[in-house]
């Protein structure tokens, strides 16, 4: 039995919230794989997770309470295991806390697990770039022949589960969101390795002001040890100054390093990732391949066709204002992008992507969502494009959208929203538009 296997064999375990993108089930999985004796709950019914249950079904040390949650559940248990998108104030964890059960989160009990078997934690956080810069690092280690693992806030995977695939030497890589963050408060550990590429507003409906925000984001760098390395965007120079907080604040890459990414913010956040590589013990020529070698991450101002003279990019992960301007700066060459835009309000500040919707949008299809009112408002009263629509649907959106463009234009589906409104998560939109695009 490996070490980590003894803080699970026999516990009982509740997990808070199964969820839709499979990192619950691998949790769960794993857990039960361990000998734990596992409660898993969410207010979501057997039908809305079928195929979670479905995979779960096997276990007989599992049991799952759908549907809506029971308070013994939490004060019984061992430890219960609260999923990212769970309130840090939620009565579940206020009843379990209140009872003196323990309570953390899987991506944080990964790290601390895996950092005492002697695996390299690397942590990326930020509001805009987190995503590309844990896959530039990841792609730039295994292209030199290193070890490494992809966690965190990644689609599929179990950052728990991979406790049985890490060995000593091994460096894992980890996408930090802010509320994953709180897991590594909970347990008073950072990343030996940390990023932090950038602080912008988002999630203004989940945190009362940018103090809030930042303090979860802080635990990336708040119980670093001696010999550990921060990297951080110029941007945080202040906050982290505030903070107490020692950082390198990397120079532009050298302008001859070709990336096959478009956009200057990629740039900023390659040499991001460069300044951790160098920390892992890469040398330049290293990370210079890795880097160059890099395609980019899916949803994230990915080229997805070229017909007839128009190229297609996905940037369904431009879930703020502030990553669509990015994109919108990216791929422009002369106002030639028609813009695919809208979904669910985070209540965020639209007037500079108002702005850049002007300067550099020829025609603007909105696909429905609360967000999407605000926004048609503030488009109507201002915007002078060659022609702006309101759509049903995605599908209504792209057909617009391939109307509307000619030979030399490019196609941005880059909603600057987040995707609640009309779908259970970010990916399933992704994969719709995906699949639009496959099927012309």
């Amino acid at each position: 039995m490996r070490e980590y296997e003894k803080h699970f064999n026999g516990k009982k375990i509740t997990i808070l919230g199964l969820g839709l993108l499979g990192r619950g089930a691998g949790d769960a999985e794993f857990l039960a794989q361990c000998g734990a004796h596992v409660t898993v709950t969410d207010k979501k019914t057997h039908e809305d997770l079928r195929e979670s249950v479905e995979r779960l079904k096997k276990y007989p040390n599992i049991a799952l309470h759908l549907g809506g949650h029971d308070e013994t559940d939490f004060t019984s248990a061992d430890l219960v295991i609260k999923a990212a998108g769970v309130r840090l104030d939620s009565p579940e964890i206020a009843a379990a806390r209140a009872a003196g059960v323990s309570v953390a989160m899987s991506t944080a009990l990964f790290a601390k697990y895996a950092a005492e078997l002697g695996v390299k934690i690397v942590g990326v956080t930020g509001t805009r770039g987190k995503s590309t810069i844990t896959h530039m690092i990841y792609h730039a280690l295994r292209a030199n022949g290193r070890p490494a693992h992809l966690g965190g806030n990644v689609r599929g995977i179990s950052t728990l589960a991979l406790l049985s695939q890490v060995q000593e030497g091994d460096t894992a890589v980890l996408e930090l969101d802010s509320w994953q963050l709180q897991g590594f408060g909970d347990l008073e550990i950072s990343p030996h390795i940390s990023v932090f590429s950038n602080l912008m507003p988002d999630h203004q409906n989940y945190y009362k002001d940018m103090d809030e925000y930042f303090a979860d984001k802080a635990n990336i760098f708040t119980y670093q040890k001696p010999g550990d390395t921060l990297v951080a965007g110029r941007g945080l120079e202040d906050r982290l100054k505030h903070a107490g907080a020692e950082a390198q604040f990397p120079d532009t890459l050298p302008a001859d390093w070709a990336l096959m990414i478009p956009g200057e913010h990629n740039r900023e956040n390659a040499a991001l990732a460069a300044a951790a590589l160098l920390a892992l013990g890469l040398n330049s020529a290293e990370i210079k391949n890795g880097l160059e070698s890099f395609i980019g991450v899916e949803g994230r101002l990915q080229l997805v066709s070229d017909r007839a003279g128009v190229k297609i990019y996905n940037d369904n992960n431009a879930t703020t204002p502030e990553a669509t301007i990015a994109a919108l700066r990216a791929l422009d060459t002369g106002k030639n992008i028609v813009l695919i835009i809208g979904g669910s309000d985070k209540e965020l500040d639209l007037t500079e992507l108002i702005h850049e919707i002007k300067q550099r949008c020829k025609a603007v299809f909105l696909i429905p969502g609360t967000g999407t009112d605000r926004l048609y408002e503030l488009l109507d009263s201002e915007m002078h494009v060659h022609s702006m629509e309101r759509c049903n649907s995605l599908h209504e959106a792209l057909s617009g959208a391939l109307k509307a463009a000619g030979a030399g234009d490019t196609i941005l589906f880059s909603p600057a929203f987040a995707s609640f409104d009309a779908y259970k998560n970010e990916y399933e939109r992704n994969d719709e538009f995906l699949g639009l695009v496959r099927a012309l």
